[in-house]
């Protein structure tokens, strides 16, 4: 028996849906592992169907292809041992489906561990879908005794992981589709650590990677030794191959210190042999952990893949988007280039006799850093026409909102006459703060395929520009000064209709992210008056909510699959 057992984690980026492929994504993981000398390589959480799937469940031929797309993958598996996310039917009844990870060696499909707690909360919908596992499982791969699990397992520290180990499992392997938002790496690290540690067992996390719809996957896969320490780290938003070997008598020599771990508890738990891997290959290996992004880096690089991934995915290459001189556009904009390259970023100025000799400044010295293609067209010609064409059936009636609704929807069709001329994707501007309480125009500013910063806050906005020119100075330092203003009315401001961003912000975290009441809120420091104001905001305008685009997820609980409230709904006690 080998005193050392070398992993490879290969988080890919799966597409769901693609069957082919995903598997010739996992077949070169394959082939890239047994070159780099592994013996066991893991892949993500339904690696073969693509996370989430959803309703692609409920088709039989779609569940039928993916089981023929992992025998095929069991045929050309040579030469080491690999872990599969897929689903797979109950072998008793046939009509039982099971988020699984297949074990495959040889030339063969060897076991299938079905995914025990099945998450169904937040983004979650996995119990509509499938039903859960009952048994944890052991793989002995020839003399190392390996715990297998999926996902949401092992979030639970009573759940598959610790039996698995008191039967006697050296190594936890984790496959994963873990969505991102701001935190959640870190988050995960630490409790892996703790699992690591509190079982005395090396722990092996592969996770997904990837944008897919709202949600974005970061990888971050991990290899912790059984003292808690990161041995290797997976690459943030980026596919990756991580590779390490792990010291199994380090397991050894901690159980044997610790009194927990003297006895084996009398658990029942599947157990499968396996042949002993291949030799162990003496090559190179990857130096120390890929470094962590921190605070806005990481969420920047997020909005950039989740962008990148939703266009590629959907067959588009080329965005259009308004740039009007402000942060939020001027934001967009450099996420959509950085996503996509300048070459394929289209920016539109559409001034109006509100706009400001300011916003066409910065407006311009954004497309000139960034070197995006450019147009300017004005829209006051077709304002004065719409004016006109709705005198009559306006008449007696003062100029309001309506009037500035009417340019935002000019513009709007604008942007979508672009689209289907050129077949180039609108990404919409607007920020979380104002879709919370509906600072926005249906048909207007709201039209468009992708919202780019759609759970940002407008704060966070701020936050993320800075970044972004830490790297280089692309957008204007005027566009992040000046006072955020809509410019459909002179001299307007966003101030005169919200509170001020630090106050508003704080005050939808807690209401619409922590689930918090108005007097809970209040007692936080807050104007009552202020709070209920925001809150009836927020809750008149889930109409709006429903019919805006999707966007990348970022933050604990997004508007959308996080956040599911009835438009029809007369609660108002916050």
């Amino acid at each position: 028996m080998s005193d050392t057992l070398r992993l490879a984690l290969a988080q890919i980026n799966s597409t769901v849906g693609d069957l082919e492929g995903n598997a010739r994504r996992i077949r070169a993981a394959m082939e890239a592992a047994a070159a780099a000398g592994a013996q066991l390589l893991l892949l993500p959480e339904m690696a073969i169907t693509g996370y989430p799937p959803e309703d692609l469940l409920l088709k039989p031929n779609f569940v039928a292809q993916a089981q023929c797309v992992l025998d095929d993958l069991a045929a050309h598996c040579r030469g080491l041992t690999a872990v599969v996310g897929t689903v797979a039917r109950s072998p008793s009844s046939g009509d039982d489906l099971f988020n699984a990870a297949a074990v495959i060696s040889d030339g063969k499909i060897r076991a299938t561990y079905y995914k025990m707690h099945l998450p169904n909360y937040a983004v979650f919908d996995e119990a509509r879908y499938f039903r859960a596992g009952k048994r944890p499982m052991l793989l002995r791969l020839g003399g190392t005794a390996v715990g297998l699990s999926v996902c949401e397992d092992i979030w639970y520290g009573s759940g598959p992981a610790e039996a698995e180990c008191l039967a006697g499992a050296e190594v936890i392997v984790n496959i994963s589709a873990s969505p991102y938002h701001m935190g959640k790496p870190a988050e995960r690290e630490r409790m892996l650590r703790t699992r690591a540690s509190d079982n005395l067992a090396a722990v092996a996390f592969c996770n997904l990677v990837g944008g897919q719809d709202e949600l974005v996957f970061d990888g971050s896969s991990l290899i912790i030794g059984p003292d808690g320490e990161v041995i290797a780290r997976g690459r943030q938003f980026a596919e990756d191959l991580v590779v390490a070997d792990l010291a199994l008598s380090n397991v050894f020599r901690l159980r044997l210190r610790d009194p927990r771990r003297r006895q084996e508890a009398p658990v029942e738990v599947d157990s499968l042999d396996m042949a002993a891997p291949p030799p162990l290959s003496r090559g190179a290996l990857p130096g120390s952990p890929a470094a962590w992004l921190q605070g806005p880096a990481e969420a920047y690089e997020a909005l950039v893949l989740g962008t990148r991934d939703y266009m590629l995915k959907n067959g588009f290459r080329d965005a259009v988007l308004g740039v009007s001189g402000g942060i939020d556009s001027s934001l967009v904009a450099a996420v959509a280039s950085d996503a996509l390259g300048p070459e394929h970023v289209h920016a539109v100025f559409m001034p109006s006799r509100f706009t400001s000799e300011l916003s066409r400044r910065c407006a311009e010295g954004l497309v000139q850093a960034l070197r995006l293609d450019y147009r300017a067209i004005a829209i006051d010609g077709t304002f004065e026409s719409y004016l006109g064409m709705m005198a009559p059936s306006f008449a007696g009636r003062q100029p309001d909102i309506t009037e500035e609704n009417l340019q935002a929807r000019i513009r709007g069709n604008i942007l979508m006459a672009l689209s289907n001329k050129f077949g180039w994707l609108v990404l919409t501007t607007g920020n979380k703060s104002e879709l919370a309480v509906g600072y926005c125009t249906l048909y207007g500013d709201m039209a468009g395929g992708f919202a780019v910063i759609k759970d940002v806050p407008k704060t966070l906005v701020y936050e993320l520009a800075h970044y972004r020119n830490s790297i280089s100075p692309v957008i204007p330092e005027e566009a992040i000064t000046r006072p955020p203003s809509a410019e459909l009315r002179p001299d307007q401001r966003d101030d005169q209709s919200l509170p001020p961003y630090e106050v508003l912000d704080p005050i939808l975290q807690a209401y619409v992210e922590e689930d918090r009441s108005v007097d809970d809120i209040v007692a936080a420091g807050f104007e009552r008056a202020t709070v209920e104001r925001v809150v009836r905001l927020v809750d008149s305008n889930e109409y709006k909510r429903r019919q805006a685009a999707p966007g990348v997820r970022i933050s604990r609980r997004a508007f959308g699959k996080d956040r599911r409230l009835p438009i029809t709904n007369r609660y108002r006690k916050g």
